[in-house]
């Protein structure tokens, strides 16, 4: 388990874009799962929708792919440091909408790593429901270019 201190330390990310609040299990450089707690007070509600408010499906996307990126972080901890950025998206699919007052459960597991090139299956869900399933790709870089 690793609580949000952690998570910074691995992640880039900071507010309002930091997606993952607590990691719940953790095989290194294998798969994760972790927990993101979605508030009203998401700055995003604001907008979408006022009156009907949704968690926009790319956030979701973005929720997992952080989660993905613990994966490949914790693979090489003494690497860390390196960026990891989308290279693609497939096969994604919005089951259910994602609302105020969900708890979205982040499942990620690697298919492959060639290179610098990272594959994930990746799963939402919100009460054993599918929400958010999908493949992303994603491509550690230098953060110095």
């Amino acid at each position: 388990m690793m609580n949000i201190e952690q998570i910074r330390e691995i992640l880039p990310h900071r507010y309002p874009f930091l997606l993952v609040d607590k990691v719940l299990e953790l095989d290194p450089g294998k798969w994760c799962k972790a927990v993101k707690n979605v508030t009203i007070n998401e700055p995003f509600f604001q907008g979408h929708f006022p009156g009907y408010p949704l968690m926009p499906g790319v956030l979701s996307v973005e929720a997992l792919a952080q989660t993905s990126g613990i994966v490949a972080q914790s693979a090489n901890p003494e690497q860390r440091g390196g960026l990891m950025v989308f290279a693609g998206i497939d096969k994604v699919r919005f089951k259910i909408p994602v609302v105020p007052g969900d708890q979205l459960i982040l499942e990620s597991r690697l298919l492959s790593n060639k290179r610098t090139l990272w594959i994930f299956e990746v799963q939402a869900t919100v009460d054993g429901k599918v929400a958010t399933q999908g493949e992303i790709k994603m491509v550690s870089v230098d953060r110095t270019l």
